[in-house]
Order: C-alpha cells, then structure tokens, then sequence
C-alpha cells in the first residue's frame, strides 16, 4: 500500500505517533511518503520505501499570513499523482484534515478518489478546534474525512461533546515500539545526572500551561526535602523561564537541569527513578508511556487519557489536578525504599508493554482498508 502520513514534524506527541507509525508500517512492506515543512525529528533514515517530501510555502506580500493550507493541498495532490499515492492519512484535524479534503476535491476532479483517515491528537480538538474560529472548519474537516480515529477514549468524548460529530471515531490508542529498547541495558551513567544517594525525577513537555509547569517545580521542592534527589526538565516553550525563577526563588536551582529540546529521551530516562506529569490535561500521555517503558513510574493527574495509560497503584499514582501535595506524597512513597521503587519501575515497564506497537499497526491496517471499502 502506498500511504501518505501528514504531521507536524515537531517534538510533540503527534508527530512522534505519526513518525513512528509511519517507519512501522515501512517495516511491514508498505511504501510510505511523509508530507510536512521539515522532516519530522524522529525520522532518522530515509530507506527504499520511505520517502519525505517537503512543503514550500512560497512567500507573498499580499499575505500577511503565508497560506500554508494552501501550499499542503497543492503538495498533496502533485504527491498523489506522481508517486500513485492510494491513501492519506492526516495527524490533527488543523490544519491537516482540511488540506486533505481539498486535496481530495481537487483529485476527484481528475478521476482519483483518494481515502483520507484523520488522528485526532488533543490539542486540535480540545484547545483550537473548540476556539469559535475554528469550529465549523474542524466539524467539517472530521465529518468529511473518510475515517476517523482519536488516541484515547477521552479524547473521542470530548470531540463528541465539543463538536457536531455526524461519523464514527475510532479508538486506536498511542503506542510505543518496545523492540528498541534494550530492557536489559546497563551502560547508564547516571553519575552524570545525580549523585549515587540521590533519585532523579525527570518532566519532559512543551513547556506549555496546560502542563502545569510549576506544579511540577512544587511538587519536586517537598519531595527533595524528604528524599535526596535532583530535578531534569527536559523542553522548551513559554513557561520555562517562569520555572527557572521559581526554582531560584525557592532555593533549588543547584538541584534542577533545564535540559531543552532533546532527541536524547531514551538516555535520559534511563537515568529516571520517577516522571511528573501534573497536565491540567493530556488526550493520551504519551511521555508518561515513554517513561514508563524505560522502567520510570509516574506521578500524574487523573486528567484526560491519562487513567488510561498509568495505572493507579501500579504504574504510579494519579491526583486530581492542581493536587500538589497528593503527587508528592506518593512520589515519596515510591522513591524512599529501593525495594519499593524497583517494584514500581517493574510495573510500570510491564504496563507499558501492553501498548506495543505490534499489536496497534495491525488495528491501523485495518482501518485503512475500512477507508478503502468507503470510497469504492
């Protein structure tokens, strides 16, 4: 099957889901041809059936804004025709579906029924697509897609909620490859990070509010003062100045690494005894699942689709949001005994595993030939 994968090729989860999808389907002998403004970050090799092809979006003076929709849809439908493209499928309903149902329109016009599939990712639903902007363009966008599909059950019920939803939305959760971890890996020099007596406690995000960046700060400064430890933020964006000044503030600079932008998660967690994700939401939580496939437990909020990938108890624990002393309550209970932080990081590997990308490419596979039945 020839696919054609549409993301943000950005550190976020949705471009991570789509990358990874895509050199996954690659593996199982399908041509897959990435369509985007830059080669996505996780895309680390091109090979016989995975091709990348970069959107220009020619600049104008009449445009104020330059009109990348416009730049996607031309792109695809010339993608489409050159390469005999048989199937699009779109990560986030913004702008994405919508250049993929012009690009179908256009194609339709020359005898070509394109089937489009649309991921529906979070923040394309629950923070833009909601805006009274962007409404009716999303509502149609997702109606008129092919085929449908959210990363949690959570997010499926607030698109249903927030939006006019005339089709079906499929569940089909994120996913994590565990073939490329080495769960027996040793060469992990956390001396780096942390002295041998302290734990490392580790947040990865954008660094947006909604990941409640301060929490994170609140919740590390109780648990250093019972648990010796150090801090790694791993991330860039809007509030991690506000988390610096925090951490001077409170006396905890020399325990807290602001790492930036990384493609070195892996190592990083490797040194991780406990990952924060306090997020006033999250549609699936996909660094927690990264985290926890690394042997790390998480601290989180019981927000989003959250519940759905860290289990209470078991994985880590769960507070409502804004619950800063809960979270750091239970990150004391988890990390103070080593016999019972090895347990939760077994755990927590274990439930991480329940979400291996074998068992979720098969269920993409079938969805595609749904799309194609549709348009037949």
């Amino acid at each position: 099957m020839k696919i054609a994968i549409v993301c943000y090729p950005t550190f976020g989860g949705s471009g991570v889901v789509a990358t990874e999808l895509g050199m996954a389907l690659a593996e199982r002998g399908h041509e897959i041809h990435f369509i985007t403004y830059k080669q996505p970050v996780r895309l680390a090799l091109l090979t016989g059936n995975i091709f990348f092809h970069e959107v220009h979006v020619p600049e104008y003076p009449l445009f104020h804004y330059q009109p990348y929709e416009l730049a996607l849809s031309s792109k695809l439908v010339d993608m489409v025709k050159m390469y005999g493209i048989e199937l699009l499928h779109v990560h986030y309903a913004i702008p994405h579906a919508y250049a993929g149902y012009m690009a179908k329109q256009m194609l339709k016009e020359e005898g070509i029924n394109l089937p489009m599939v649309t991921t529906l990712h979070g923040t394309d639903i629950t923070l833009v697509g909601n805006h009274p902007f962007y409404k009716p363009a999303v509502t149609f966008s997702i109606n008129k897609s092919d085929v449908v599909t959210s990363v949690s059950e959570s997010l499926k019920d607030d698109t249903e909620r927030f939006f006019d939803i005339k089709t079906e939305i499929n569940v089909i959760p994120n996913f994590i490859d565990s073939s490329k971890y080495d769960l027996q890996f040793t060469d992990c020099n956390r001396g780096m990070m942390a002295l041998p007596a302290e734990r490392i406690i580790t947040h990865i995000s954008n660094f947006r509010k909604v990941k409640r960046i301060p929490d994170v700060i609140k919740i590390f400064y109780k648990v250093q003062k019972e648990v010796p430890s150090k801090l790694v933020m791993v991330g860039e964006g809007p509030e991690k100045e506000y988390a610096e000044r925090m951490c001077d503030e409170l006396g905890i600079t020399d325990k807290v690494l602001f790492l930036g932008n990384s493609t070195e998660i892996d190592k990083i967690l490797c040194f991780s005894d406990l990952f924060l994700l306090p997020s006033e939401t999250e549609s699936f939580g996909l660094a927690a699942l990264e985290a926890m496939i690394n042997r790390t437990p998480v601290i989180s909020s019981n927000s989003g689709g959250i519940p759905e990938v860290n289990e209470q108890g078991i994985s880590g624990f769960l507070s409502e949001v804004g619950a800063v002393d809960e979270m750091a309550e239970n990150a004391i209970l988890i990390l103070k005994e080593d016999a019972t932080l090895e347990r939760y990081k077994d755990a927590a590997q274990k439930q991480a595993q329940k979400f291996d990308i074998k068992r979720i490419v098969p269920i993409y596979e079938a969805i595609y030939q749904k799309a194609f039945s549709l348009v037949e």
